[in-house]
């Protein structure tokens, strides 16, 4: 009985034992564990025939067994270490990354003419001392034309041709309703800067366009006068556009400034307007509840567009706005 017991061992192991090495995975390698030293598993069915040999037989029987036992299961074990670094080393071999491979080109966005302008001017002027401001795009009437000296049967309404809202609100036709609501809000001295879209129904053209961009300044104080206005626009529009830039001031009207003037830059051999300028109408005073007599102020206002079509050399403005990609990597 115990030689015939020794020899199914003896054939488990040797079927065992070529199984393990010739299995590829760890899934099939985990079922052959069950299969030969599972409890259920052809050891365990070759050990229940111990009860049938003598108490001199079974030592020795048990100890053959154990050793078929420790065998295969150490054998198990050394395969599945090998199948798991072969499984990691062809993972680290698709996943190799070649370093010096050129990566692949993705094309770098830039900013538009008219964010960098914008960034330009904001940072000559907070560079001077003043504050950005910002404020609605759609406006009451009151704060973009009544506290601004413009009566509702000023003539000078007609030179913006507003966009009317079914409410009665409007689109804004200037960055200059944030000056009042600022002044409204904070005592003098003030000093300011408004950049913002404005809408106007301009008709459009190589300078024109319906929808453009402002910035404007304000500045209240003691004793400021027209003198301390012209300086600031010279400062920043040589900081702007450079030394040899000619520049030219020509009297004007606004309601919302007295005295006022135009400010002209030489571009393409002639003379184009960039700003409106002026001193603080008393009246722009009274109604944020500044006395007059106590406070000055200056105003100038720009469209960022010119700006830019100066600054860039660009003949169209509506070449702004057409996202045409020649156009814009130039930038």
């Amino acid at each position: 009985m115990t030689i015939s017991l020794e020899t199914d061992l003896q054939t488990l192991q040797q079927s065992a034992q070529a199984a393990i090495a010739d299995c590829e995975d760890l899934d099939a390698l985990d079922k052959l564990r069950v299969q030969y030293l599972g409890k259920k598993g052809e050891l365990s069915l070759i050990l229940k025939g111990m009860g049938k040999l003598s108490a001199e037989e079974r030592p020795r029987f048990g100890a053959i067994a154990n050793e078929v036992k420790e065998a295969l299961q150490q054998q198990l074990d050394t395969r599945k270490t090998t199948l798991q670094n072969a499984a990691i080393s062809a993972q680290l071999a698709a996943e190799t990354l070649d370093v010096t491979m050129p990566g692949a080109y993705r094309p770098l966005g830039r900013r538009h003419p008219l964010n960098s302008t914008v960034d330009k001017v904001l940072e000559i002027f907070v560079g001077l001392g003043y504050t950005v401001a910002t404020g609605p795009q759609v406006e009451t009437d009151y704060y973009n034309f009544e506290a601004l000296n413009i009566p509702a049967d000023h003539p000078a309404r007609d030179m913006q041709d507003t966009f009317f809202l079914k409410d009665g609100r409007l689109l804004r036709t200037h960055t200059s309703p944030v000056q009042i609501r600022y002044m409204e809000n904070h005592e003098p001295p003030i000093r300011i800067v408004a950049p913002g879209r404005v809408y106007r129904r301009d008709t459009v053209d190589a300078t024109h366009s319906a929808v453009f961009h402002q910035v404007e300044l304000l500045a209240i104080d003691k004793g400021l006068a027209f003198t301390d206005l012209k300086g600031t626009i010279q400062a920043f529009l040589k900081q702007m556009f450079g030394e040899s830039l000619p520049i030219r001031f020509r009297a004007s009207y606004f309601p919302f400034t007295e005295p006022s003037a135009e400010v002209d830059v030489q571009w393409q051999g002639k003379w184009l307007e960039v700003m409106g300028c002026g001193m603080v109408d008393p009246n722009v005073m009274k109604a944020v509840g500044y006395d007059p007599e106590v406070y000055t102020g200056f105003a100038a206002g720009f469209g960022v567009e010119r700006f830019a079509m100066v600054l860039h050399q660009i003949d169209d403005i509506r070449r702004l706005y057409n996202s045409d990609l020649r156009f814009l990597r130039q930038f």
